[in-house]
């Protein structure tokens, strides 16, 4: 046991010597800086108890804690902390004298501060305890843990909103953020505390959860799960209840008397409780007429008076029949001056086009199969497109979404192909006032005219695409539409905390067009599509510039003017609304990924000692990559490996790159660090297109031409790719190309040529001729007992999950044919889709046998 004899003396002694050492010696420590002291002879035999042991401590941020031992009688106090001794000049002693018991009491306190705890490494914890002497013997006190105390950002499970019928149990779970301490919860509703106490029909369960036993019209509202402990306070994201209630009938009234057509009635209202916040009106009748018997029918006769007016009001309805005939007749020759060339029979089969591949099932081969008429390609509409007073030449959002009509006062709807010029419509887009912030990238742009029947919008190579479908734009309307893409730089997204940008901002419009039907916007995103690891909001920009959130990613309102469905690697956007939209995501976890692309390109030429490597580490989406393929075509340089895909987490770390064995005899690089860095945040954000490293490569001879090494990219304690490279860097690589050239043949998906129209207008946009498809709506919009209807459809191609999204619309079939037609213009097989209907039992219907002559 070490005795501490002055502030730098150490002895070792035996527990006994130490005692006869003490009494017979008559050791006297005197000095607050001490911790030893002489007891009186009456108190030599007792051991030393603790009358205050140290406690657990958390510490808050960079203060220390204080642990205090007090223990009576004792001659000396120290600590020990992690099994080594605090040094003495660290103790702070007080003495007194219980008055009591006369004995003598020691007090002593240490600090300790954030930087002692950090430097314990591994699973051990840092503890201190104390031990007290006396001239008996020895005491340890109770161990105490000190622990540094924080609160994570983000909770491991927030609440989700919900819609519930009254009186149904609503269960909302949270899991807090981790913490040390353990942080506690409470509920808010609309910011008030709930108290279970003062409110039975609330129930906390242990592991956090929130129980709402029945729910009532007034617990509707948005409920937060907060977490807090002594560092912090959390607050989730606000969950919102709606409870609804469906109607019930109230009591029928009595019967009324005997009307003159000898019936009488009763009637009830929907009012106990009358429907509210969603839910469904009363089923069955709410009037009831019956016959009355003959003694109960009014007595009446008929007379000259009545005979009188039987008369006029048969006069009456003769001309009202008359006026009704003109009327139609009137409108149905405007109608056809507007719409006879517009919408001819044989616009309706232009532009299908069957795929080569037969049905799975052969007695399928009759479906779907109908020739199409190429005879007529484009139909021309005479007359002005705006109103003849609108002279101003400024847009106008209140007379419709209308861009300037042709000199000659006519305009051309094509079926088929729109031969556009790109340029010139930026250029007259720039002059409306709205339009002024839109970039002037001609490349990133295309537009179209469109009318009822519809069509498509693509930027090639981006995966960027517009479907309007049938119906979207009402009859006796035509819109000019565009579809872009903004250059990030050009508009940046005010991202905050763990939120980064997930997709290219896209902008469609003019915005404020009237829409009968919602629009499909597909683009490309760049997360693991796991919506347990993300918070995926859709952002869209407002006529003043500033951005909102418009819908969150798992919790859509099939009320709300946009629903979305995210696939493994594209976003499916239901709009009713143009404008400029992003997906924005916010990380729940670490655990959450975003993929990117790793491409590299070298000098395509190279007549200097010096070569050049750059690894560009982008956002994996077609637009992005596009940009990159543009730019390297312009500075000439060449592709020489296939792009690899990473999955880079939000767990702080950057993303590392190296290179390695490279023939040292023939190579070396000019890189002074042995690695490369791009920092977290320039990844994460997302708002950079053109992320890379160069890697600067020296040849000690310009005979040398052979290049081999590895390249590794990888995220600090993540994932991470390696390319092996081998290839002359006088002629074409192995892998390498110039993208730009008909050197070889080339995978297209792999380098983006696509070659497609950027804007398809009428049938030929779609792959569903456009009677066909009325038709399959006609069979499959009606509930079928068993089934086989829009919702066998839905299941039948995997979209099930939007069974409430689909049910909301008016033809929940023609939404499934839109989303399938947004899915597989390119890839899709029309003889499938056919097999996919007679396996719902449709085939006995003969749906799809539709002559050329109807068609």
């Amino acid at each position: 046991m070490p005795l501490l004899l002055g502030p730098f003396v150490r002895c070792r002694f035996s527990a006994t010597l130490l005692v006869l050492w003490l009494v017979f010696a008559g050791f006297t420590c005197t000095g607050s800086e001490h911790a030893t002291a002489t007891l009186p002879a009456a108190f030599n035999d007792l051991l030393p108890h603790f009358l205050v042991e140290p406690e657990d401590e958390f510490i808050v941020k960079n203060k220390p804690v204080t642990l205090t031992c007090r223990s009576t009688p004792a001659t000396q106090i120290y600590f020990k902390c992690n099994g080594e001794w605090v040094h003495q000049d660290d103790h702070l002693i007080e003495r007194t004298i219980d008055p009591a018991t006369a004995l003598p009491i020691m007090q002593v306190t240490i600090d300790i501060t954030r930087q002692q705890v950090e430097k314990i490494f591994g699973l051990d914890e840092y503890w201190c305890q104390c031990v007290a002497w006396s001239t008996t013997g020895t005491q340890k006190s109770q161990k105490a843990y000190i622990r540094i105390a924080y609160l994570r950002k983000n909770f491991e499970e927030e609440p989700q909103g919900k819609e519930v019928a009254l009186d149904q149990e609503v269960l909302l779970r949270c899991h807090p953020p981790e913490g040390v301490p353990q942080a506690e919860v409470e509920w808010q509703r609309n910011e008030d505390v709930i108290n279970p106490g003062n409110d039975l029909n609330f129930f906390i369960t242990t592991d956090h959860n929130l129980v709402i036993k029945k729910a009532r019209l007034a617990d509707t509202g948005n409920y937060t799960c907060v977490a807090k402990n002594i560092v912090a306070r959390r607050k989730s994201t606000s969950a919102t209840v709606l409870v609804y209630v469906d109607g019930g009938w109230s009591e029928w009234s009595k019967w009324s008397a005997c009307g003159a057509d000898c019936s009488m009635w009763r009637s009830r209202e929907c009012t106990q409780p009358s429907p509210g916040t969603g839910g469904k009106d009363c089923q069955g009748l709410d009037l009831q007429s019956l016959n009355c018997t003959s003694e109960q029918c009014p007595q009446t006769v008929s007379g000259a008076e009545d005979v009188a007016l039987y008369v006029g009001m048969v006069a009456v309805a003769l001309c009202l029949t008359l006026l009704l005939i003109v009327v139609v007749l009137v409108y149905r020759r405007k109608k056809e001056d507007l719409d006879s060339d517009v919408a001819d029979s044989s616009i309706l089969t232009t532009g299908f086009q069957p795929m080569g591949i037969k049905p799975s099932k052969p007695e399928n081969s009759h479906l779907l199969t109908i020739q199409p008429d190429l005879t007529t390609t484009t139909t021309s509409y005479q007359g002005t497109l705006r109103s003849r007073h609108d002279a101003t030449g400024k847009f106008s959002m209140t007379n419709g979404p209308l861009l300037d009509p042709l000199p000659n006062g006519s305009h051309t709807l094509h079926n088929g192909k729109l031969k556009s010029d790109p340029a010139e419509f930026v250029s007259r887009l720039s002059n409306q006032t709205y339009f002024k912030t839109l970039p002037r990238d001609v490349a990133n742009t295309s537009y179209g005219t469109f009318n009822f029947l519809g069509g498509r919008l693509t930027i090639p190579s981006t995966g960027i695409s517009l479907l309007i479908p049938p119906e979207a734009i009402p009859r006796g309307k035509i819109y000019e539409i565009y579809l872009t893409v903004q250059r990030k730089e050009d508009l940046r997204l005010p991202l905050a905390g763990c939120q980064t940008l997930l997709s290219p901002v896209v902008s469609c419009g003019p915005p404020g067009v009237v829409l009968s039907r919602p629009v499909i916007l597909s683009m490309d995103h760049c997360s693991d599509a796991c919506l347990d690891n993300w918070a995926v909001r859709l952002k869209k920009q407002n006529y003043e510039g500033t951005w909102e959130d418009v819908l969150l990613m798992g919790e859509e309102l099939v009320s709300e003017p946009y629903y979305c469905q995210l696939e493994a690697e594209t976003c499916r956007l239901f709009s009713e609304q143009l404008g400029t939209l992003a997906l924005v995501g916010e990380s729940l976890h670490m655990g959450a990924a975003k993929r990117l692309r790793l491409v590299l390109f070298s000098d395509a030429y190279c007549s200097t000692l010096e070569y050049n490597i750059r690894v560009y580490c982008m956002d994996d989406t077609q637009d992005v990559f596009k940009e990159v393929m543009q730019m390297e075509r312009q500075l000439g340089g060449r592709l020489i490996d296939e792009p690899h895909i990473l999955l880079f987490k939000d767990s702080y770390h950057n993303l590392r790159l190296s290179i390695h064995d490279m023939p040292q005899a023939h190579w070396r690089s000019k890189l002074l660090a042995g690695y490369q860095e791009i920092p977290f945040y320039h990844i994460w954000n997302g708002s950079q297109r053109y992320l890379h490293c160069t890697f600067t490569l020296e040849r000690l001879s310009l005979s040398t031409c052979e290049l081999t090494c590895q390249l590794c990219v990888w995220q600090v304690e993540g994932e991470g790719q390696s390319f092996s490279l081998d290839f002359n860097i006088a002629k074409a690589v192995l892998y390498g190309f110039h993208p730009y050239q008909d050197t070889r043949a080339v995978d297209a998906e792999f380098l983006l040529m696509d070659s497609s129209a950027t804007a398809l207008a009428g049938p030929s946009a779609f792959q569903i001729p456009y009677l066909i498809r009325q038709k399959i709506c006609s069979s499959l919009d009606a509930p079928c007992p068993n089934g086989a209807d829009w919702r066998m459809l839905a299941q039948r191609l995997k979209l099930e999950r939007h069974m409430r999204f689909f049910a909301s619309k008016a033809s929940p079939t023609s939404v499934i044919l839109d989303l399938w037609e947004a899915q597989h213009f390119y890839s899709g097989n029309i003889n499938q889709l056919a097999t996919v209907m007679a396996d719902i039992g449709k085939q006995e219907a003969m749906i799809f046998l539709v002559s050329d002559g109807e068609c």
